[in-house]
Protein backbone atom coordinates (compact mmCIF):
# COMPACT_ATOMS: atom_id res chain seq x y z
CA UNK A 1 0.00 0.00 0.00
CA UNK A 2 2.82 2.04 0.96
CA UNK A 3 4.42 2.15 -2.45
CA UNK A 4 1.18 2.36 -4.45
CA UNK A 5 0.62 5.81 -2.09
CA UNK A 6 4.69 6.86 -3.04
CA UNK A 7 4.19 6.54 -6.99
CA UNK A 8 0.92 8.69 -6.46
CA UNK A 9 3.05 10.97 -5.22
CA UNK A 10 5.49 11.34 -7.47
CA UNK A 11 2.99 11.35 -10.53
CA UNK A 12 1.33 13.96 -8.57
CA UNK A 13 4.78 16.00 -8.22
CA UNK A 14 5.68 15.51 -11.61
CA UNK A 15 2.42 16.72 -12.85
CA UNK A 16 2.40 19.17 -10.49
CA UNK A 17 5.79 20.52 -12.38
CA UNK A 18 4.97 20.50 -15.94
CA UNK A 19 1.77 22.30 -15.10
CA UNK A 20 3.38 25.33 -13.18
CA UNK A 21 6.76 24.98 -16.23
CA UNK A 22 3.86 25.29 -19.12
CA UNK A 23 3.87 28.66 -20.71
CA UNK A 24 1.07 30.36 -19.79
CA UNK A 25 -0.14 31.83 -23.06
CA UNK A 26 -0.41 28.99 -26.22
CA UNK A 27 2.16 29.78 -29.15
CA UNK A 28 -0.01 29.82 -32.80
CA UNK A 29 2.07 28.97 -35.63
CA UNK A 30 0.28 30.23 -38.60
CA UNK A 31 0.41 29.99 -42.42
CA UNK A 32 1.57 32.64 -44.81
CA UNK A 33 -1.01 32.62 -48.13
CA UNK A 34 -0.51 33.97 -51.22
CA UNK A 35 -4.24 35.17 -52.24
CA UNK A 36 -6.49 36.98 -49.73
CA UNK A 37 -10.75 36.38 -50.33
CA UNK A 38 -12.79 39.64 -49.87
CA UNK A 39 -16.17 40.47 -49.75
CA UNK A 40 -17.59 43.58 -50.77
CA UNK A 41 -21.63 44.61 -50.33
CA UNK A 42 -22.50 47.49 -52.50
CA UNK A 43 -25.14 49.66 -50.14
CA UNK A 44 -27.08 51.31 -53.32
CA UNK A 45 -27.97 48.26 -55.33
CA UNK A 46 -27.86 45.75 -51.95
CA UNK A 47 -25.29 43.35 -54.13
CA UNK A 48 -22.54 41.33 -51.76
CA UNK A 49 -19.57 40.34 -54.18
CA UNK A 50 -16.86 38.05 -52.97
CA UNK A 51 -13.21 38.30 -54.77
CA UNK A 52 -9.43 37.18 -54.48
CA UNK A 53 -6.75 39.31 -54.63
CA UNK A 54 -3.28 38.29 -54.54
CA UNK A 55 -0.55 39.58 -51.68
CA UNK A 56 0.16 43.12 -53.12
CA UNK A 57 -1.84 43.26 -56.02
CA UNK A 58 -4.31 46.05 -56.11
CA UNK A 59 -7.90 45.07 -57.26
CA UNK A 60 -10.86 47.87 -57.75
CA UNK A 61 -14.06 47.10 -56.22
CA UNK A 62 -16.74 50.05 -56.74
CA UNK A 63 -14.43 53.41 -55.63
CA UNK A 64 -11.82 51.01 -53.42
CA UNK A 65 -8.70 49.87 -54.28
CA UNK A 66 -8.00 46.59 -52.08
CA UNK A 67 -4.30 45.90 -51.66
CA UNK A 68 -3.46 42.91 -49.44
CA UNK A 69 0.02 42.84 -47.76
CA UNK A 70 -0.17 39.57 -45.93
CA UNK A 71 -2.67 37.38 -44.83
CA UNK A 72 -2.60 34.37 -42.58
CA UNK A 73 -4.14 31.78 -41.65
CA UNK A 74 -3.65 29.00 -38.75
CA UNK A 75 -2.83 24.74 -39.31
CA UNK A 76 -5.79 23.16 -39.33
CA UNK A 77 -4.83 21.50 -35.64
CA UNK A 78 -5.14 25.29 -34.03
CA UNK A 79 -8.29 27.36 -33.40
CA UNK A 80 -8.77 29.10 -36.38
CA UNK A 81 -7.89 33.21 -36.68
CA UNK A 82 -7.56 34.68 -40.04
CA UNK A 83 -5.68 37.90 -40.32
CA UNK A 84 -4.81 40.02 -43.25
CA UNK A 85 -2.98 43.34 -42.85
CA UNK A 86 -4.44 45.64 -45.92
CA UNK A 87 -4.60 49.22 -47.71
CA UNK A 88 -7.85 50.37 -49.25
CA UNK A 89 -8.14 53.39 -51.10
CA UNK A 90 -10.55 55.61 -52.21
CA UNK A 91 -10.97 56.78 -55.80
CA UNK A 92 -12.65 60.42 -55.21
CA UNK A 93 -14.67 62.18 -57.61
CA UNK A 94 -11.55 64.49 -59.16
CA UNK A 95 -9.70 61.26 -59.83
CA UNK A 96 -7.59 61.63 -56.42
CA UNK A 97 -7.01 58.59 -54.08
CA UNK A 98 -7.45 58.98 -50.74
CA UNK A 99 -6.33 55.99 -48.42
CA UNK A 100 -9.39 55.38 -46.46
CA UNK A 101 -7.85 52.38 -44.49
CA UNK A 102 -4.65 50.52 -43.58
CA UNK A 103 -4.21 47.76 -40.84
CA UNK A 104 -5.30 44.24 -39.51
CA UNK A 105 -8.62 42.98 -40.74
CA UNK A 106 -9.99 39.63 -38.73
CA UNK A 107 -11.98 37.26 -40.37
CA UNK A 108 -13.93 35.84 -37.27
CA UNK A 109 -15.04 40.06 -36.38
CA UNK A 110 -15.50 41.63 -39.52
CA UNK A 111 -17.44 44.53 -37.86
CA UNK A 112 -14.06 45.33 -35.55
CA UNK A 113 -11.86 46.28 -38.60
CA UNK A 114 -13.86 46.29 -41.89
CA UNK A 115 -13.60 49.00 -43.79
CA UNK A 116 -16.88 50.83 -43.59
CA UNK A 117 -18.14 53.87 -46.36
CA UNK A 118 -21.49 55.52 -46.74
CA UNK A 119 -21.63 52.89 -49.97
CA UNK A 120 -19.35 50.54 -50.05
CA UNK A 121 -18.06 47.85 -47.20
CA UNK A 122 -15.32 45.30 -47.68
CA UNK A 123 -14.68 42.43 -44.80
CA UNK A 124 -12.11 39.78 -44.93
CA UNK A 125 -13.60 36.49 -45.72
CA UNK A 126 -10.43 33.96 -45.41
CA UNK A 127 -7.01 32.83 -47.27
CA UNK A 128 -6.25 30.76 -49.29
CA UNK A 129 -3.07 28.94 -50.98
CA UNK A 130 -0.71 28.58 -48.57
CA UNK A 131 1.53 25.49 -47.03
CA UNK A 132 3.81 26.35 -45.42
CA UNK A 133 3.88 26.78 -41.35
CA UNK A 134 5.61 29.60 -40.15
CA UNK A 135 6.22 28.61 -36.82
CA UNK A 136 5.47 31.24 -33.57
CA UNK A 137 8.75 32.18 -32.15
CA UNK A 138 9.49 31.69 -27.87
CA UNK A 139 12.37 34.27 -28.33
CA UNK A 140 12.27 38.01 -28.52
CA UNK A 141 14.41 39.50 -30.58
CA UNK A 142 15.48 42.93 -31.21
CA UNK A 143 14.84 44.70 -35.05
CA UNK A 144 17.61 45.12 -36.22
CA UNK A 145 18.09 48.24 -38.24
CA UNK A 146 16.98 48.26 -42.07
CA UNK A 147 19.30 48.11 -44.52
CA UNK A 148 20.34 51.31 -46.29
CA UNK A 149 18.70 50.31 -50.16
CA UNK A 150 15.29 50.32 -47.55
CA UNK A 151 15.41 54.13 -47.18
CA UNK A 152 16.11 54.49 -50.93
CA UNK A 153 13.14 55.72 -52.95
CA UNK A 154 11.52 52.86 -55.76
CA UNK A 155 12.50 52.68 -58.95
CA UNK A 156 10.67 54.54 -61.71
CA UNK A 157 7.87 52.43 -62.41
CA UNK A 158 7.79 50.43 -59.14
CA UNK A 159 4.98 50.55 -56.72
CA UNK A 160 6.44 52.24 -53.60
CA UNK A 161 6.89 49.96 -50.51
CA UNK A 162 6.51 51.02 -46.46
CA UNK A 163 9.81 52.89 -46.18
CA UNK A 164 11.96 53.90 -43.20
CA UNK A 165 13.06 57.44 -41.89
CA UNK A 166 16.98 57.44 -41.55
CA UNK A 167 17.78 58.52 -38.28
CA UNK A 168 20.05 61.64 -37.86
CA UNK A 169 23.53 61.64 -37.20
CA UNK A 170 24.73 62.14 -33.54
CA UNK A 171 26.52 65.50 -33.19
CA UNK A 172 30.08 65.01 -32.04
CA UNK A 173 31.71 67.91 -30.27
Amino acid sequence: MGNVMARLGVSVGVLALLIMGAPSHALADKIKNPIAIFSGLDKITGRILSFEVGIDETVEYGAFLVTPRVCYTRPITEPQNTTAFIEVDEITVGGDTKRLFGGWIFASSPGLNGVEHPIYDVWLIGCKGGTVVIPESTEITPKSPPPPSATQAPASGAQPTQLVPAKPAKKTN
